[in-house]
């Protein structure tokens, strides 16, 4: 049995999903599974709830940075389950982190990186037969397009800024443990947190730029109302 420490990535496709749970517990009790035994130690999960046409994959970048901070193995339940998301399975080949999938034990980043290819090749191929489709459609002078949406309400406002809220405060829990490394007694000056944080490549919380002290200062603020 490999002796070490992980990082969980779950992933289901949708918001109803991600909801009720339906799937997380299969891929959580695949990875307990894997992980049985005192050597192997699961340190975080992130649960990724996206649809698989979507290139944004904030917790797969949150894991992937904690991969890098702890020197931990990024475990997966299903990796047939990601075969068809191209971008996940490209940022996998791309990334430093060393990586286990439940289902492939066998899946290393050459593995990956054909499969992204096959995984490209078969959107190329539908995104050719859908506008097919379209041009015979409208060649049969069928009306094509429909309702285009709507503008953001008061709600819809409301929601997407507690969503924001809710995505920063787990980012806080998930950065507290290193916070806690890096300056246990509390006294440590922002900049030198910074600077600590920058040099183990923590993304900070836009995912963009790198560490100042006003955004140390925030994280720990977050933390403390946590």
């Amino acid at each position: 049995m490999t002796a070490g420490r992980f990082v969980s990535y779950l992933r289901v496709s949708t918001d109803r999903q991600g909801r009720s749970g339906l799937g997380l517990e299969a891929q959580r009790a695949e990875v307990a599974n894997y992980l049985n035994g005192e050597s192997r130690r699961l340190i975080a999960e992130f649960v990724e709830v996206e649809s698989g046409a979507k290139g944004n994959r904030p917790e797969l970048a949150r894991a992937f940075a904690l991969c890098r901070a702890h020197r931990a193995l990024l475990v997966v339940a299903k990796l047939d389950r990601l075969a068809r998301d191209a971008h996940f399975l490209l940022g996998l080949k791309k990334s430093d982190i060393d990586f286990v999938a439940c289902d492939m034990l066998s899946a290393n980043r050459l593995t990956v990186g054909i499969m992204a290819l096959m995984a490209e090749e078969e959107r190329r191929l539908i995104s050719v037969r859908t506008k097919a489709a379209l041009a015979a459609a409208k060649a049969r002078g069928q009306r094509l397009g429909g309702f285009r949406g709507r503008s953001g309400t008061a709600e819809d406002t409301a929601k997407a800024r507690a969503a924001r809220t809710r995505q920063a405060d787990e980012h806080a829990a998930v950065l507290e443990p290193i916070l806690l490394r890096i300056d246990p007694a509390g006294t440590a000056s922002l900049r030198m947190i910074a600077t600590a944080l920058s040099a183990e490549h923590i993304p900070t919380p836009s995912g963009r730029g790198a560490w100042t002290a006003a955004a140390v200062a925030r994280l720990r603020a977050r933390v403390a109302g946590a």
